[in-house]
């Protein structure tokens, strides 16, 4: 989308928006600023965003969402949280907060920022003369934060690369997966909303800091459920349903990135992100996640974009405890096809290096923070598994045995 003028960015449908719910309500109620007809007068004490504190513009009419905006991703950035505090130690924690500030809390996304305007991080402005969306737009709203890597997957905008098939045969979009009850950051289990006698029990469940923490929302198994049953005459579902996620075998490639850092511009002086590189990959690796809702041996897995030197503008080795953590971390790459290099055969996973995550892939410096996902035994091809016979409780014979056996007797 092109630019947009700073008076298209607050253009309000004058038609359209004094009509619904919103628009019957006082402006200055939710942005404040003077009653006035004078345009520099009226704008004094403006509020530019009033869903910055959606307790007060937003909790009112909404109370149920205002009640889990606490334990919203989208609006507390805890994901991150959870990554720096493991990778650090507590007295750095002050650096780190600097740091965050000024580059990492604009992807922070507040209640306006989804249902009226496009998001602050991609230059805001309203998406419809200020008329509130339910739906928040997938290109202007979601993609538009979440697109380097998911919108580009999803749509197919990388060359030579097919869109995602539940966008292609499905037209899907984000919230056809991603309720808006998730987006909320409302909990995954019934009982915290819906109290019973087990209501304290429920209370004691910390709200998800990371989006592979708690329940697994949406789940492929959700939809497919002839694929969780290993209910159907695909043979590979049948022998490995539990112990490969869907990606596995259904993802194609997609980005890895390496060495996001604060740098310093030579034009300016300032620091900025910067990230040394993305490229495509398709790794396949162990699940340090394993749980009951993520029960898989293996899963895909993607590098995420950190060095030891991250933010070493703001302080010498912040990231004291960097092996802490893979670099190379659980994904769910959002580019499924039904069929993919890995289903073609059996033996274009078994047998295959090239997919998996060896140590021989891995940086040197980053091997140790890796071993809980390298993949120190390759799957080996079909024919040494089907080659071992058993022919009693106690005794195996191979087929090469056997063809030996048969040539040395008369």
């Amino acid at each position: 989308m092109a630019p947009l003028e700073p008076w298209e960015k607050v253009l309000v449908d004058g038609e359209l928006f004094p009509e619904e719910v919103h628009g019957q309500v006082a402006c200055a109620d939710c942005h404040a600023g003077q009653n006035t007809p004078d345009k520099f007068e009226a704008h004094v004490g403006l509020i530019e965003n009033p869903s910055e504190n959606p307790v007060e513009s937003c909790g009112e009419c909404h109370p149920d969402v205002v009640a889990t905006h606490d334990s919203n991703l989208h609006s507390n950035l805890e994901g991150y949280w959870t990554v720096l505090d493991a990778r650090s130690v507590p007295e750095d924690h002050e650096a780190l907060d600097g740091m965050f500030a000024n580059h990492c809390n604009s992807c922070h996304a507040t209640c306006g920022e989804c249902h009226v305007s496009q998001p602050n991080l991609v230059g805001g402005g309203l998406i419809e003369g200020h008329l509130f969306n339910e739906t928040p737009s997938m290109t202007r709203n979601c993609t538009a934060c979440h697109g380097s890597r998911v919108g580009n997957e999803y749509l197919g905008k990388h060359e030579d690369l097919r869109p995602d098939v539940h966008f292609s045969q499905g037209r899907m979009s984000c919230v056809d997966c991603h309720s808006g009850h998730q987006m909320h950051g409302a909990p995954d289990d019934c009982q915290s909303c819906h109290t019973g006698p087990e209501a304290q029990l429920a209370q004691l469940e910390a709200p998800p800091d990371h989006r592979y923490d708690g329940a697994q929302l949406p789940s492929c198994e959700s939809c497919h459920m002839t694929v969780a049953m290993q209910d159907d005459d695909i043979e590979m579902h049948q022998q490995h349903g539990g112990d490969l996620s869907c990606q596995v075998c259904h993802s194609v490639a997609y980005t890895s990135c390496d060495g996001c850092h604060v740098q310093i511009s030579e034009t300016t002086g300032n620091p900025y992100y910067a990230t040394d590189g993305s490229y495509f990959t398709f790794i396949i690796g162990k699940n340090a996640l394993e749980s009951y809702d993520r029960p898989y041996e293996y899963v895909t897995l993607r590098h995420v974009p950190v060095a030891h030197d991250s933010f070493a503008y703001y302080g010498e080795d912040l990231l004291k405890n960097y092996d802490a953590l893979p670099t190379w971390v659980y994904t769910t790459p959002h580019n499924i096809q039904r069929n993919t290099p890995q289903t073609e055969s059996c033996d274009a996973c078994h047998g295959n290096a090239d997919l998996f995550l060896t140590a021989d892939k891995v940086y040197p410096e980053e091997l140790q923070a890796n071993l809980s996902v390298i993949v120190n035994t390759i799957p080996p091809p079909i024919a040494e598994i089907t080659s071992t016979l058993s022919i009693s409780p106690t005794t195996t014979i191979t087929t090469t045995t056997v063809i030996t056996t048969t040539e040395e007797s008369p």
